[in-house]
């Protein structure tokens, strides 16, 4: 197995600035494009682990390439090329601060919360009797402020918002129908590979006043699938469901005691926990794309990454 690639630290022509987040590192080119490596680290509970996972990047990247192609009818989107496997360059906007996660069952965060004795998530009202992994009558928007590293993401309604300034109403309005839309677009293609797409973050951004979907769509980080096969039998009998999501690795860290929270220490990645996680994020990716998952062996990848992006920055400068 190759060792993961957890950071660079590339200078590029026309380079303004490189932000590094929980697992991407964006270069600015020219205040006009963004060239973002999809590195292999990874995080949970907004905490980055302290060992990345092999291949994890090229997982997201290819899925999140995917389906930016896939919806690029319903809205514009900022993706120019992919000129490595761990990579994508694409037209830089302006983003906005919030997160748009739409939710189609009650599981995960939303089911912790409900568990509490939580009957609304971010100004949508909840009624009492619902069950873990419960389908919702129709999708529900819940939506997140955008949080710095090292703090976590904070739900917030529709309402506060608008009332805030972060969005203008009339903007809002479209990331909804937007966000909705892609939604139902990543639900069809998820049934005609046996999956369910169950819940999802989208971010949106804008380029010359035109509101522009940005970041990675509906990948096993900013996604959770459920296996639509048994689901029915499974929910009616109180099982946990098959689900294809990153969800594992938050299951594991809750298992170890460990939820992100003060004084809390990350548990011991094993060489063994590490590969099992690079093994089911290549099954996530094969059964979301439904081709075989083509591994990235090369022996000198961070050059050729280096030369690839900087053959195409000199295309578009």
């Amino acid at each position: 197995m190759n060792s993961a690639i957890t950071n660079t630290n590339f200078k590029f022509e026309g380079q303004q600035s490189l932000y590094v987040g929980k697992v991407r590192d964006v270069y600015d080119i020219d205040g006009r494009y963004l060239v973002m490596v999809v590195t292999d680290r990874i995080s949970a509970f907004d905490v980055v682990l302290p060992r990345g996972i092999p291949y994890k990047g090229q997982v997201l990247n290819q899925i999140a390439a995917r389906f930016l192609d896939a919806t690029a009818d319903i809205c514009p989107n900022w993706k120019i090329a992919c000129p490595d496997p761990m990579v994508t360059v694409g037209v830089r906007c302006e983003t906005f601060p919030v997160e748009m996660i739409v939710r189609a069952y009650l599981t995960g965060s939303s089911w912790r919360d409900y568990k509490a004795g939580a009957r609304e998530i971010c100004g949508v009202p909840l009624p009492d009797g619902m069950r873990e992994h419960q389908k919702f009558p129709t999708p529900i928007l819940t939506p997140t402020t955008k949080a710095e590293i090292g703090e976590h993401d904070q739900n917030i309604s529709r309402e506060d918002i608008i009332a805030r300034g972060l969005v203008s109403k009339e903007d809002y309005e479209t990331l909804e129908r937007y966000s909705l839309e892609l939604f139902a677009r990543g639900s069809e293609m998820a049934a005609e590979r046996g999956l369910i797409l169950v819940d999802t973050k989208y971010e949106f951004g804008k380029l010359d006043g035109e509101i522009t979907l940005i970041d990675e769509i509906h990948t096993p980080d900013s996604s959770r699938y459920f296996y639509a096969e048994g689901y029915g039998e499974r929910f009616a009998a109180g099982q946990p469901q098959r689900q294809l999501s990153k969800e594992f690795v938050r299951e594991w860290l809750m298992s170890e005691g460990f939820q992100g929270r003060d004084g809390e220490r990350v548990p011991e990645m094993t060489d063994e926990i590490v590969a099992g996680i690079s093994e089911r994020y290549i099954e996530l990716y094969e059964n979301i794309v439904g081709e075989k998952f083509v591994k990235n062996d090369s022996a000198d990848r961070l050059e050729a990454m280096e030369s690839n992006i900087k053959n195409m920055i000199a295309r578009l400068r």
